[in-house]
């Protein structure tokens, strides 16, 4: 699944295919062996046994060092093992093998919004909508790092671009949601926060949501209501330093949960 919000919203695991000049330099065998490793390292990560998905990748990295897939996946590992500048390098390999996919520019993107280099990583989601100018993801997290810049009403168009693209795209449905509440836009934004938990009432994010909003409000039950399932779903959102750190909401809406967690 392309879509899932990881730690950077945006990481997938490129398929381990091979191009026929690349597969023409080697046996049936090797590529067949390969193949069985590269399922030996998803299942292990799957598993949380990241010493051993590293081990699978990088034996793969030496047997097919000409395979941009096998960096790229490697270096999605390493984001999970919180090495990002190791990260870095393997999607530079990838992107240098295959200059025109862009799964390598997306993932690569996504490191650098973590490491709070937003404009890096506006250019490699650029480069993502130059080879695939309909990329949901790509608008989406060309949003999250133009609202790491600040930049609200850029990120709410980018938003809005990954919606009309993919309407089942829930994450950029309740980012646009929550840069209408930044910008003033409260009651625009509630009501898409509304509409989006009932479409996905089991989407913790905008549940949370909900909460911050509605306790502002002084609609304490239903606020409360929203965080019951919320926190059932996700407990993480109990952690204000994640929500500001990791998911990134912006700061009113980090403020507004921040309230209701301390009761105020």
């Amino acid at each position: 699944m392309r879509w899932i919000l990881s730690l950077l919203c945006g990481l997938w695991l490129w398929g381990m295919t091979f191009s026929p000049a690349i597969a023409a330099n080697y046996t049936e065998a090797e590529l067949q062996k390969g193949q069985a490793l590269a399922e030996e390292a998803i299942e292990a990560t799957q598993k949380g046994d990241f010493a051993t998905a590293d081990d699978d990748w990088t034996q793969l990295v030496q047997q097919f060092p000409e395979n941009p897939a096998v960096w790229s996946n490697r270096g999605n590992l390493r984001v999970r093992q919180n090495r990002l500048d190791d990260a870095i390098a393997d999607y530079n390999r990838a992107v240098e093998l295959a200059p025109t996919a862009p799964d390598p520019y997306l993932n690569r993107g996504a490191v650098y919004e973590a490491q709070g280099r937003y404009q890096d990583a506006i250019a490699d989601y650029e480069q993502v909508l130059t080879i695939s100018p309909d990329d949901p993801m790509a608008y989406n997290n060309r949003g999250n790092a133009k609202a790491g810049q600040g930049q609200w009403q850029d990120a709410i168009v980018d938003y809005q671009k990954a919606v009309e693209i993919a309407p089942d795209f829930a994450f950029a449905r309740s980012n646009y949601a929550l840069a209408l509440y930044q910008t003033g836009a409260q009651a625009e934004a509630l009501k898409e926060m509304r509409n989006i938990a009932r479409k996905y009432p089991r989407f913790p994010d905008v549940r949370a949501a909900l909460t911050a909003v509605l306790w502002e409000q002084g609609q304490q039950g239903e606020a409360e209501s929203n965080w019951v399932a919320a926190i059932g779903m996700d407990s993480r959102y109990q952690d204000i330093d994640w929500v500001k750190r990791i998911r990134r909401w912006p700061p009113v809406m980090a403020t507004a949960l921040e309230k209701f967690l301390n009761l105020e």
